[in-house]
């Protein structure tokens, strides 16, 4: 019933969606050209976006992926953003990620690098900052890498950067020989990627350490001492299946508090 005629999509949230369902969106006449024009960029006043696992159908959206409907309120009024929130291991990647990868070849001009995907992604050797063809970043084999895809879509190979649209790395680039890499769902990583994500502000008051995540599922952390990396790794992964009072008490435990 859901699929052929549609529900409300503010109905459905937190409850869980299969591929097909129909969500029917608000109904605003005045809005509807400007609230249905459906993409990944800034939402301005009122502007609906679309988000992972959903795309646009008739008068509302059509669930791609089975997982529970998340909604988030637009900060100036109508619109926001609906996305299927999904236990999906596999990444397929999507323009604009920021992803870790592990560089696996070098190929002419270009690096091949691991990224988790169906194949493996292309870095150019002038794609970061202050790089040119005297001056060649020292890369090997074997390194991780930290970039953003500028070209991910089907037809293409994808292909990552590790600088912004004004040049400069931001951040990006390679991450450093020690610390430790693991990989966890995709779910996870968007729960910690969240503004003011409770279990980092919670990590951060344990140990001092450094953090990289990947929006495909790797993560990167180095504290001071192994010992510590460890414990922070082992909390991250168990994390996901634990309850906000759990990890609390998990916490205060290792603290001696």
């Amino acid at each position: 019933v859901m699929a052929a005629r549609g529900v409300p999509a503010e109905a459905c949230v937190g409850q869980l969606v299969l591929p097909g369902d129909v969500l029917l969106l608000p109904a605003h006449p005045d809005e509807d050209s400007e609230r249905l024009r459906l993409g990944a960029g800034a939402a301005r006043r009122g502007r609906l976006l679309c988000g992972p696992g959903l795309r646009r159908s008739g008068a509302g959206l059509m669930a791609t992926k089975c997982g529970l409907l998340r909604h988030r309120p637009a900060g100036g009024g109508g619109g926001g953003a609906f996305w299927v929130d999904s236990q999906q291991k596999r990444y397929v990647p999507v323009k604009g990620d920021h992803v870790i990868g592990i560089v696996t070849a070098k190929t002419g001009d270009l690096f091949k690098v691991d990224v988790g995907g169906s194949e493996l992604a292309s870095l150019s050797y002038l794609a970061f900052e202050g790089a040119t063809k005297r001056n060649r970043p020292n890369v090997q084999v074997g390194d991780l890498i930290y970039g953003q895809f500028l070209v991910a879509n089907k037809d293409m190979e994808p292909e990552l950067v590790c600088i912004d649209s004004s040049g400069r790395a931001s951040g990006m680039g390679i991450i450093g020989q020690d610390g430790f890499l693991f990989k966890v769902s995709l779910g996870l990583i968007r729960k910690l990627l969240a503004p003011k994500c409770e279990i980092i502000q919670e990590l951060s008051q344990l140990y001092p350490f450094e953090l990289v995540l990947g929006m495909n599922g790797r993560i990167w952390v180095k504290a001071k001492t192994v010992q510590q990396t460890l414990i922070i790794v082992n909390i991250l992964e168990a994390c996901e299946y634990m309850t906000a009072e759990q990890r609390k008490e998990a916490l205060a435990k290792l603290s001696g508090t």
